[in-house]
């Protein structure tokens, strides 16, 4: 059977910097101060079920939340819990993913294209799906002589199915041949990754134009063709999320709200929070307050 299992227990650190290229691992952590460390090139698939999983690549960190999911293939990757967490992850080279993808298939030039390569860097919501069969799968996975690769393959499928947006999105993508729209992608969903990562900081086009390989004006061009929306403006859109949510769930004064999103003063971000939700933030929170008597 191609999958490694690992059952991770209080504070130990699984490290698969060495491990074989030739099949999946699969990880089952329970406690916390559990660590896991994925080489670069790897896919990998991380579900928390309880708590926050913390996430560390070379450039930045970030955690995520219990019914979140995410699928990973840019460079190192560490996953820990500092709290009490738990949570799964899948993780192998394209290699040991490809024979449970089960999409090989021709591209436009007639090469065959690998099955790895089409899940993409991604985090959201996981679907009820998702959850249930890579639990299972952990569930079964303990038991070696246990047949498991249908359930692999179900798992992949549920996987490629929660990428749907994002293989709508491979269409629009420059190149002639299926790997390099591909490849194009991979680079403009690093970019997403930076601006998603680091809300807090003002947007340098330039670094994120060098992150893809691409001068300035072309990352611009391409995004926009691919996402509808420029860095930038997908940028904006994000911290006027975060702010709406700031105003909306907790009881911050504006002004550290201000701060924390980066606003060069409290009535620039008043005026920017007026213009995108047609009120005020006083207004906004009000609406929060009458919600409960009005039901």
């Amino acid at each position: 059977m191609n999958l490694r299992y690992h059952p991770l227990r209080f504070a130990e650190n699984l490290d698969l910097s060495a491990a074989s290229g030739d099949a999946l691992h699969l990880l089952r952590a329970s406690a916390r101060g559990a660590q896991l460390e994925l080489p670069a090139q790897w896919i990998s698939f991380c579900l928390p079920l309880s708590g926050r999983l913390r996430c560390e690549a070379q450039d930045s960190s970030w955690e995520i939340d219990a019914g979140h999911a995410q699928v990973w293939r840019e460079g190192l990757l560490r996953c820990s819990a500092r709290q009490p967490c738990g949570w799964l992850a899948l993780a192998g080279s394209q290699a040991a993913w490809a024979r449970y993808l089960r999409t090989n298939r021709h591209g436009e030039d007639g090469n065959a294209d690998s099955g790895g390569a089409d899940l993409f860097p991604w985090e959201g919501a996981s679907s009820r799906d998702l959850r249930r069969l890579t639990v299972r799968l952990a569930r079964r996975a303990r038991d070696v002589e246990d047949d498991i690769e249908p359930l692999l393959e179900a798992l992949c499928a549920a996987l490629i199915d929660q990428q749907r947006d994002l293989h709508q999105r491979l269409q629009r993508c420059s190149g002639r041949t299926l790997r390099r729209r591909q490849q194009t992608l991979l680079r403009l969903l690093r970019v997403q990754h930076l601006i998603r990562r680091h809300p807090d900081a003002r947007l340098d086009l330039a670094r994120l134009a060098r992150s893809a390989s691409y001068s300035p004006c072309h990352l611009i061009r391409i995004y926009r063709d691919v996402f509808d929306e420029t860095p930038t403006e997908y940028a904006a859109r994000l911290r006027s999320d975060r702010a709406w949510r700031m105003v909306r769930e907790t009881r911050m004064p504006v002004c550290e709200i201000t701060e924390a999103l980066g606003f060069e003063s409290q009535s620039a971000f008043c005026r920017a929070f007026k213009h995108s939700f047609g009120l005020t933030a006083t207004e906004a929170r009000r609406m929060e307050c009458a919600e409960p008597q009005a039901a």
